[in-house]
């Protein structure tokens, strides 16, 4: 029997690209007069275009603005963002900004995401299937988009097309080729990888292997019991015990948004089918999140072989089987009394 989770944060939160504000940095900033000038309020001339680089720092921003005119020194920027905890999230891509505007200003008009030319969102948990779809919708064709597919170059380490299109908001040039955008997807995943040690593996298991830990724990519960369900997959492992993921099969018919699975539904045949099949899946079921990716390397200590959501927001861990199924009769009257909506 599945341990069913509910309250699947699908297509949920965007991770989107950092810059880091390095205060060291301050005496190369300041390219402009020797105070930090800042334009005056109201002063704002015509709207340009400007790239920001994946990975650009805030000391690069600050230069870049000052000199297209943006603001009227590098250093008025740097001070304006330094103290903005929100400035961390400024997403690389083309953003719309007015020419001499103050600080204060250009930081917001860059954290507005309808700013952002071309914007993709790419959410945590996406099926590369998904994400085609997503991308035919910006302009992208799918004969290009399919091609692109068998034509991009995954991180060492790391094999076919599901769980390396790493989620975040990317903007791209007008004319950009569809190949171009999806390798940019899949660099980054291979930087966030390489940063979380993904890359290297673990003395259990490949980095192909987390990678599929990671999406697992992406797909069967929320941020707060990433580690914990990652701890659970691996106890599972550890004692030969299947899987037995609602979220595989969910993989397997792409359907979302289900609560209930039928028991029919778990004798699908396919190497997903953690009902039929001991062990990981083949590969990863979608492409997991920074935080899903963390949890899958550093899993919380602990004995739990069952997790069940009894109620939205109600997970509970056990080791004990006859604890597990007095949650599960619990969770099936929810389920029936309407707690977690349609059944279906």
């Amino acid at each position: 029997m599945d341990v069913p989770i509910v309250n699947r944060r699908l297509l949920s939160s965007i991770a989107i690209g950092t810059v880091i504000f390095v205060a060291a940095g301050l005496f190369l900033l300041n390219r402009g007069p020797s105070t930090p000038s800042n334009f005056e309020t109201g002063s704002a001339g015509k709207e340009i275009s400007i790239s920001i680089p994946n990975g650009a720092t805030g000391s690069d921003i600050a230069l870049l603005l000052f000199k297209k005119g943006v603001v009227a020194s590098s250093l008025a920027f740097f001070n304006a963002a330094v103290v903005d905890p929100k400035s961390s999230t400024i997403a690389p891509g083309v953003h719309r900004i007015a020419l001499h505007i103050p600080a204060e200003e250009a930081l917001a008009q860059l954290l507005d995401t309808k700013r952002i030319e071309n914007l993709i969102k790419v959410p945590e948990g996406v099926w590369t299937t998904e994400l085609l779809t997503l991308m035919q919708a910006e302009g992208f064709s799918r004969p290009e988009l399919e091609s692109a597919l068998k034509k991009i170059t995954a991180p060492k380490g790391f094999t076919g097309t599901e769980g390396i299109f790493f989620p975040a908001q990317y903007s791209f040039a007008k004319g950009t080729s569809a190949l171009t955008a999806l390798q940019n997807m899949v660099n980054r995943f291979g930087d966030e990888a390489k940063n979380a040690g993904l890359s290297a593996g673990s003395k259990e298991f490949s980095s192909m292997q987390l990678l599929t830990i990671a999406s697992l724990v992406q797909a069967e519960g929320d941020e707060s019991d990433f580690a914990k369900i990652s701890q659970v997959v691996r106890n599972r492992l550890k004692i030969g015990m299947p899987l037995q993921f609602d979220s595989t099969i969910h993989y397997i018919r792409k359907t979302r948004g289900q609560v209930y699975l039928s028991s029919d539904a778990t004798k699908i045949s396919s190497d997903y089918n953690t009902y039929l099949h001991y062990g990981l899946p083949p590969g990863p079921i979608n492409s997991p999140g920074k935080l899903a990716i963390k949890a899958a390397m550093n899993p919380e200590p602990g004995p739990w072989l069952y997790f069940i959501t009894v109620k939205p927001r109600d997970t509970r861990f056990t080791d004990s089987d006859a604890e597990f199924l007095r949650w599960k009769s619990e969770y099936e009257a929810n389920l029936r009394a309407g707690a977690f909506g349609s059944k279906s």
